[in-house]
């Protein structure tokens, strides 16, 4: 009987050492945002823009191959436009950078953090963040695809969220055809 005990007493401390020294391979992948692309897209009733935005800075978390969190600082100084010609860029740049939309001097950066990771499949997950904009943080739920050393997620902004009023039926009568969606698209491309 003491011999039984002794034995289980054994298995179950070198089962459990065994285990509790199973290391859990945890990794921070920086961002290389020089090779990173963030485009936007913005839509009004007589049509849209779009543009590009630079990241500041960020990084995925993954733990043994699987994304469990993340966070990504972007610069707001850096918003520009793609689809005007020099001087209808120029003034749509400084009208985005303006307190009329984004306020850039006063707020120079936006920031998401991951709060909540699920697998949707083997390489993209359901990624619910606190994202802050002008110093007002909500949260926003999105898809994101990690392929080896690239990472994408395509996401829908409500503006309007965030105290960006210019334009906006949420906030506006009768702006008729000069309505500004409030709704705006973002698509990262990120390279690991």
């Amino acid at each position: 009987m003491k011999k039984s005990i002794v034995s289980i007493a054994l298995v179950t401390f070198f089962g459990v050492s065994a285990f509790a020294s199973t290391p859990i391979e945890k990794e921070k992948k920086q961002v290389k945002v020089s090779e990173s692309t963030v485009t936007w897209k913005g839509y009004k009733v007589t049509g849209s823009h779009e543009g590009t935005i630079d990241l500041k800075s960020g990084y995925l978390e993954m733990e043994n191959g699987k994304l469990t969190g993340g966070e990504f600082v972007v610069d707001m100084t850096s918003i520009n436009n793609t689809d005007l010609d020099a001087d209808s860029q120029g003034k749509l740049e400084g009208h985005l950078k303006s307190d009329d939309f984004f306020g850039v001097a006063n707020h120079p950066t936006a920031k998401l953090v991951f709060t909540s990771v699920k697998p949707m499949n083997k390489d993209s997950y359901t990624v619910t963040g606190d994202l802050t904009i002008k110093e007002t943080t909500k949260p926003i739920t999105f898809v994101v695809s990690v392929y080896k050393n690239k990472a994408t997620a395509t996401m829908k902004i409500d503006r309007a969220e965030y105290d960006v009023r210019y334009g906006s039926g949420s906030f506006f009568d009768n702006l008729g055809d000069k309505t500004i969606y409030d709704e705006f698209d973002l698509v990262v491309d990120l390279a690991l």
